[in-house]
């Protein structure tokens, strides 16, 4: 009878795909007797860190961002691959348009991560969970790659399903199951709470998720403050209204290194500076993008970090302003002589470079690039398109160190 029909909820519309150990993943392609096998992926020199892992080389206690000593220490019998980031991005531009020949409503969160929002493309495709077991299968079919997914009603829940179901594996949370999975998990499964934030909810007694989601909204608001409190009490009831957003502006551009012995020499510095605001730039131009703020960033040798940064007048994407602005920086920090173990460039506050309104000048200025500038790094660029990135370098660098030859560098798109 109607009345015993069992009533089949439908599946929900959000997909969160994360590769499973990406890097190490891309790297096991060209390396198929590795397979089983603990591998990190890291540089080997004595300052490298950790980028990837396989899942047996986790099982030890190894995590992306430990050094690789420590992470030798703990599974000595890991093997070390190094890494390489054209692979990774090829694969990434793989993974990515595979996700959107199921869905034009694709929300890329990094390079090896995206939500999906399939509402649409069920119509066509059948429910979400059929959709998530087929993209699975085609991924892994057309790229050699494993993959996790989480598919729930809201981004929060999606996420942490496809985090659950690691490695290898898919979790489904449909709507009405949503408060009986999540109100028995700790409260650092909540987006937002560190290590800090659950200490004080600790304290207060509350150490589940449903434990927040039983407190009233002021309390919470008194313990953490009205930003976080709000933004817990939504979540711990299952709250989440954001949306899957298809068009992402770039925050900042920017490149950075770290030395293998603490560097004091202000020449080699300011070559180092050289290097990566023409790097950055570089970046920008075939971004089709402009910043605003120039900011430097340094480590210094008791990890001791800084980061100081000037506004333009007008947007850049020159390395010639870059430099000088950097430059002008560090000379206005006043760390000449100190030991510095990291030093990094990067371009914020980013426009289209079209949308760039440029002022004419009243009086020459030997500090701002004039077109001559422009037309010489174009140039530029057309002939490290063509022969590479080392074919053409400033003069300073001509006895430089390529890159990657004596130290990790590693290029940050936020």
């Amino acid at each position: 009878m109607d009345g015993d029909r069992q009533v089949i909820e439908p599946s929900p519309p959000i997909l969160h795909v994360d590769m499973d150990a990406f890097f190490a993943s891309v790297e096991l392609l060209s390396h198929p007797e590795l397979r089983g096998k603990p591998v990190i992926v890291g540089g080997h020199s004595p300052r490298a860190v950790v980028t990837s892992a396989t899942y047996e080389a986790r099982a030890f206690g190894v995590h992306s961002a430990m050094p690789v000593g420590a992470a030798l220490r703990l599974c000595p019998k890991a093997i070390v691959l190094e890494p390489h980031m054209h692979l990774y991005r090829e694969a990434s531009r793989t993974v990515m348009a595979l996700f959107r020949e199921v869905t034009p409503l694709v929300e890329p969160l990094s390079i090896d991560e995206a939500f999906l929002d399939v509402s649409g493309a069920r119509r066509l495709l059948g429910e979400s969970d059929l959709i998530a077991a087929r993209l699975r299968e085609r991924v892994f079919a057309e790229t050699g790659l494993p993959c996790s997914i989480g598919v729930a009603p809201t981004k929060f829940m999606a996420k942490l399903a496809s985090g659950r179901a690691k490695p290898d594996g898919m979790l489904v949370i449909r709507p009405s199951e949503v408060l009986a999975y999540l109100h028995p998990l700790p409260v650092r499964a909540l987006w937002g709470v560190g290590g800090k934030t659950a200490e004080q909810l600790e304290r207060l007694g509350l150490r589940t998720v449903g434990d927040i989601a039983d407190t009233p909204l002021d309390a919470l608001v008194r313990a953490v403050g009205e930003a976080t409190g709000s933004k817990l009490h939504e979540l711990a009831l299952g709250i989440d209204t954001r949306s899957v957003e298809t068009v992402s502006q770039e925050k900042s551009v920017g490149h950075e290194r770290t030395f293998d012995v603490d560097e004091r020499s202000p020449e080699v510095l300011r070559r180092e500076l050289l290097h990566q605001s023409n790097r950055v730039a570089v970046r920008l131009r075939s971004a089709g993008l402009m910043g605003r703020t120039v900011a430097l960033k340094l480590r210094f040798a008791d990890f001791t970090t800084i980061s100081r940064s000037r506004t333009l007048s007008e947007p850049t994407d020159l390395g010639k302003r870059i430099f000088d602005e950097v430059t002008a920086i560090y000379e206005a920090v006043g760390a000449r002589g100190e030991a510095i173990r990291l030093i990094g460039v990067r371009v914020e506050q980013l426009s289209e470079a079209g949308s760039a309104v440029h002022q004419p000048a009243l009086w020459a200025d030997e500090t701002v690039p004039s077109e001559g500038w422009r037309d010489a790094e174009l140039t530029i660029d057309r002939v490290t398109a063509k022969f590479g990135t080392d074919s053409v370098r400033p003069a300073s660098l001509v006895n430089a160190p390529k890159s990657g030859e004596t130290a990790d560098r590693n290029g940050t798109r936020r």
